[in-house]
């Protein structure tokens, strides 16, 4: 099964060097399995070698019934395991699918369910984690998905607590990824923890990827504002405090140009938005400066200004905290060439 903590990693006593037996992942494929679900982890782990050459990890592609084509978007796929397979992987992997919200097929929860009690390891992909989560076997952790998906989770099933923010959750024996890239993340951390830092870096390169993101899935997630309902009162203030986000507002500033008082204001904000005037004005400039950023060569301290921060280093301490993520790293993610 799974190396232990007390197990010597591969290379640390060069007299001795650690051989372990190959390592086996299922990946269950089930109706309507999305592609890149499928394929991240099964290239993530296919690329891995061991310092002598030898492939880190077997890997086996399954579905409920075994030897069975199972649709997959635009084609289908060849999965030759059956749930037999998954008594037998030391790792198993839950692609999502199209639906992850239908009910599991016959068999399934139960396969895994037993597979967990042996101690296997099992992680999701994205919107997999709706699958995961329908065995009961992540009540009470912590546990992550598409952050699109997220509060759909958080609502089917209220015993796991949801984190949109991460790209992978590890919570020791079950793991959970964001969207679909952020599997090769969670890959590279599972092979890191197997063979150790040296067959992860490798399998990185292989792969053409970081060994290690910075920021986690907030970055990615769109900063809209709270919508108002159609026809609200406050739809003209809303497009005053866009227009205006470089300009050092206070809350009676903001009030004096709505004509009413800081009170009311905050009230008609909570009513109309579901925030407050300073967190709504907040979000606006965050997603001003995410613009600067994609889109012109200023300097941050220059954005800073621009976006309405009281100083650089105000700027960069909400930025992280909004957007998860500093923003010189978000420029290099997301700089528009």
């Amino acid at each position: 099964m799974v190396r232990g903590d007390s197990e010597p990693l591969l290379g640390e006593n060069p007299a001795e060097p650690y051989a372990p037996a190959m390592h086996t992942v299922a990946v269950l494929a089930l109706d309507q399995v999305i592609p890149f679900d499928l394929s991240a982890p099964i290239d993530t782990f296919g690329w891995a070698r061991l310092p002598d050459g030898r492939e880190a990890y077997r890997v086996r592609v399954c579905s409920p019934t075994g030897d069975a084509e199972v649709p997959a978007g635009p084609f289908t796929v060849r999965a030759p395991y059956g749930l037999e397979a998954l008594a037998e992987a030391d790792t198993i992997i839950l692609p999502g699918t199209a639906d992850p919200t239908a009910p599991l097929p016959p068999g399934v929860a139960e396969a895994l369910r037993a597979a967990a009690a042996d101690g296997t390891r099992i992680a999701s992909v994205c919107v997999g984690a709706f699958l995961f989560a329908a065995t009961g076997l992540l009540d009470g952790l912590r546990a992550t998905t598409h952050w699109i998906a997220a509060p759909d989770l958080a609502a089917r099933h209220p015993r796991v607590t949801v984190d949109p923010n991460v790209l992978y959750v590890d919570n020791g024996q079950f793991l959970t990824s964001a969207g679909a890239a952020a599997a090769l993340d969670m890959c590279l951390h599972m092979i890191r923890k197997d063979y150790g830092s040296a067959v992860a870096a490798f399998t990185a390169r292989m792969c053409v990827m970081p060994l290690e993101r910075e920021g986690g899935q907030a970055q990615f997630i769109v900063q809209d504002q709270p919508p108002a309902p159609a026809g609200a009162t406050l739809e003209p203030l809303l497009r005053w405090l866009e227009a205006n986000v470089e300009r050092d507002l206070t809350l009676d500033d903001i009030a004096a140009h709505a004509g009413t008082s800081a009170r009311t204001l905050n009230r008609r904000f909570r009513e109309q938005t579901g925030t407050t005037p300073l967190q709504w004005l907040h979000r606006a400039r965050v997603r001003r400066a995410q613009y600067l950023l994609e889109s012109t060569d200023h300097t941050v301290d220059r954005i800073a200004g621009q976006a309405g921060f009281g100083s650089p280093t105000a700027f960069r301490d909400r930025f992280k905290k909004v957007v998860g993520t500093s923003p010189y790293a978000y420029r290099r993610a997301f700089r528009r060439e």
